[in-house]
């Protein structure tokens, strides 16, 4: 089971800054979450992954609600958040070894392996974690997202601060990943989105612009690429 989103709507005092959006996420695929900064992506993120409560509306993860069930979604969930929160002082594996240890994984050597494997962080696994550089951070923090290997992975910015080549072994590692698990992917950098995103939800000021597969988008707006799309969608 994937993530349905029903007239979600979240109210900061007298801003609407989530209004009434519906969307579904389906196992196998990946969705591109888009908008402009302060279109409100961030705010249903932590919606969905029980952080902050929405005003109305509802959302499901897996069958569950991140209100009423925030545990249940939290198994269910891997979430990189866009500022990455990590324990500086830790050394790499130690902290992903407590990860492991609070989810309760019961092969715990096995899967920390596994993980620094398919992060690529096996150079770094024995520095501090405050001694990477920023890219490197970035994979301890997607490490960190899918050491519990969930259903459902949400995504903000996961490729902030990587080099071409890091970015290149990333991506292939979220379309990897989006095979068999849903996953919500936030990005600004639309060669991402085209690379590796099946469907593409835009919001803007609050609103769903655009929720459609990338190839129905591209025909829709007569484009070969997705900016020119985003631009004028969001540029109103």
């Amino acid at each position: 089971m994937g993530v349905v989103v029903e007239h979600l709507t979240k109210v900061y005092g007298h801003q609407t800054v989530v209004n009434n959006i519906s969307f579904e996420a389906k196992p196998g695929k990946v969705l591109g979450f888009l908008g402009p900064n302060g279109a409100g992506k961030s705010t249903t993120m932590k919606m969905l992954t029980g952080y902050i409560p929405q005003t109305s509306g509802m959302a499901t993860v897996c069958g569950f609600s991140p209100l009423d069930n925030p545990l249940e979604v939290k198994k269910r969930v891997g979430y990189l958040p866009e500022n990455n929160p990590l324990y500086w002082e830790m050394y790499v594996k130690e902290f992903l070894g407590f990860v492991a240890g609070l989810h309760h994984l019961k092969n715990k050597q096995q899967r920390l392996k596994e993980v620094i494997d398919l992060t690529g962080i096996g150079d770094e696994q024995h520095k501090k974690i405050g001694s990477l550089s920023k890219g490197y951070k970035q994979r301890v923090g997607l490490a960190n997202a899918i050491m519990h290997d969930p259903d459902v992975l949400i995504l903000d910015e996961p490729t902030s601060g990587l080099d071409p080549n890091q970015l290149l072994e990333v991506r292939n590692l979220i379309k990897q990943l989006g095979e068999t698990k849903t996953v919500i992917l936030s990005t600004h950098i639309m060669q991402e989105v085209e690379a590796i995103c099946n469907q593409v939800v835009i919001i803007n000021k609050g609103n769903i612009v655009a929720n459609d597969s990338l190839a129905y988008l591209l025909a829709q707006h007569q484009e070969t690429s997705l900016e020119p799309v985003f631009i004028k969608l969001t540029n109103i």
